[in-house]
């Protein structure tokens, strides 16, 4: 294998310190597109998949629209790595544009995953999974949603803070 062709090795705290640095670089905000690859792929939900530098630009400037400010709780982080993946689960807080916060259980926005592929210190694929309904406008479809006037209040979430108390499984 020539030195072109080479991929570098690298360890599961060097594929997190990248996706620390993109999570870091969206919240500041600050240029992300150094730590991706150039074909590479990043998914969002409602948005779809884009291919290569430019659909990549395109999608965070769309997402620029609605988004204020952003910021990751990086203090309570899950993460997970098997070779070249890492999955980051975690959450966040922000407002949008027009003045709606939201902050992970306080409403329906703010939980996230995120599964990166990152090789040759790059980013080569990142899908993002979360409700990105931050005014939680589209609840109708939803029972349990519905039955709520509005999100549980910070004093009807379980113990561990991680959702909302149901009394059917506290038996």
């Amino acid at each position: 294998m020539d030195a072109l062709n080479e991929c570098r090795t690298m360890t599961k705290d060097q594929r997190k310190q990248i996706a620390l640095e993109y999570m870091k670089g969206i919240d500041r905000p600050s240029e992300i597109m150094h730590l991706f690859a150039d074909d590479a792929e990043v998914c969002f939900p409602k948005w779809g998949i884009a291919s290569g530098r430019e659909q990549i630009l395109r999608l965070w400037s769309d997402i620029g629209t609605i988004i204020g400010s952003l910021k990751h709780d990086y203090a309570h982080f899950n993460f997970y790595s098997e070779g070249d993946v890492l999955v980051v689960e975690g959450t966040s807080f922000g407002e949008t544009k027009d003045g709606v916060r939201f902050r992970a259980g306080m409403n329906h926005a703010g939980q996230f995953t995120d599964v990166f592929e990152i090789r040759d210190f790059k980013i080569q694929r990142l899908y993002i999974y979360l409700d990105p309904d931050y005014w939680g406008a589209n609840t109708a479809p939803y029972p349990w949603l519905a039955r709520h006037e509005q999100w549980p209040k910070s004093g009807s979430w379980s113990q561990d803070g991680h959702g909302p108390l149901n009394e059917s499984f506290a038996r």
